[in-house]
């Protein structure tokens, strides 16, 4: 398993303004060593430790590879790195298979069939269409980046008319650190942050050379410490399903659930829908959000109430 990663040639900085792949993988693999102790993977502690986690010599003994070749890949190298490999480095360090499709995507990047980085993603109209016949759920459509790229009328009620604000506003990083109400809509805004984090990072891994996700980013850094720091921490996370709690400003208090349905025709995009319990006091909120249609629609998050 120990063949060696070839000399590093390509420069450490991406061209067309992208996200450093090289960086991207170093510190990837440093915050995911620094979150093991010897203790978690069987190994004996001996003496006091100058970082927090696991050594490279322990991680490599762990992998079944040689310290110096751990050390080349963690300090970015990851070309000609096979598959065994980094299944053996994803086992030692306990990865999530989120946390181990983004250790691949970083190490080894597709090359082929590559797609223009900053094109515009488009909605196909029978989903539009779809959107507008669900009129009790809210659903939207996400893209690259955590763009907003389509919803219903039940997503603007309950989140705030995306309409009235610019294409490249309408993004849920942006939202979640850039928009007070936000932060009063999501009751675990935290966890909320954390997760739209972990998405990027794992769009990140996908598309280190994309200049458009390299600037929201550095947007997002200069203007939140939230951000800055959980960026920070390498955490990835994948789209799925669960449950939020909301607290909007019509209906008070909501407990939803919600799923994610990756489109067939493009990975890229992503159907979200939010759903309640039948009968409950979630469901009756949904269903007072429904029939104030407009009025809801243009309150959504953080406005007053419509008059009475």
């Amino acid at each position: 398993m120990d063949e060696q990663p070839e000399p590093a040639q390509e420069p450490a900085s991406q061209s067309g303004g992208g996200l450093d792949r090289r960086a991207e993988l170093s510190e990837f693999l440093r915050t995911r060593r620094a979150r093991l102790k010897p203790e978690d993977v069987g190994l004996p502690e001996f003496g006091r430790r100058r970082v927090p986690g696991l050594r490279r010599e322990e991680l490599a003994q762990l992998a079944g590879v040689s310290v110096a070749y751990y050390t080349r890949l963690e300090q970015g190298n990851g070309r000609n790195v096979s598959a065994e490999v980094l299944d053996a480095i994803a086992r030692a360090l306990r990865l999530s298979d989120a946390e181990h499709a983004h250790l691949t995507h970083l190490a080894k990047p597709k090359q082929h069939k590559k797609k223009p980085a900053a094109r515009t993603q488009q909605v196909r109209p029978t989903l539009r269409h779809l959107l507008d016949s669900i009129d009790t759920v809210p659903a939207y459509i996400v893209g690259r980046r955590s763009d907003v790229l389509a919803w219903n009328r039940m997503a603007a009620a309950l989140f705030g008319d995306w309409g009235e604000l610019p294409a490249p506003e309408r993004n849920w990083a942006r939202l979640v650190f850039l928009r007070p109400e936000y932060r009063d809509l999501f009751v675990e805004w935290d966890q909320k942050a954390q997760d739209m984090v972990g998405y990027l990072r794992m769009d990140a891994g996908c598309h280190p050379d994309d200049p458009r996700l390299s600037a929201l980013v550095g947007e997002l850094s200069v203007k939140s410490e939230e951000f800055r720091r959980l960026w920070a921490a390498h955490d990835v996370k994948e789209k799925g399903f669960g449950v939020k709690r909301l607290r909007h400003p019509l209906v008070g208090d909501l407990t939803l659930s919600f799923e994610t349905f990756r489109l067939v025709d493009d990975a890229e995009q992503s159907l979200i829908t939010y759903h309640a319990e039948p009968d409950t006091p979630s469901a009756q909120a949904l269903r007072l959000l429904a029939s104030w249609g407009a009025d809801a629609t243009r309150a959504g998050a953080g406005s007053t109430a419509p008059p009475a």
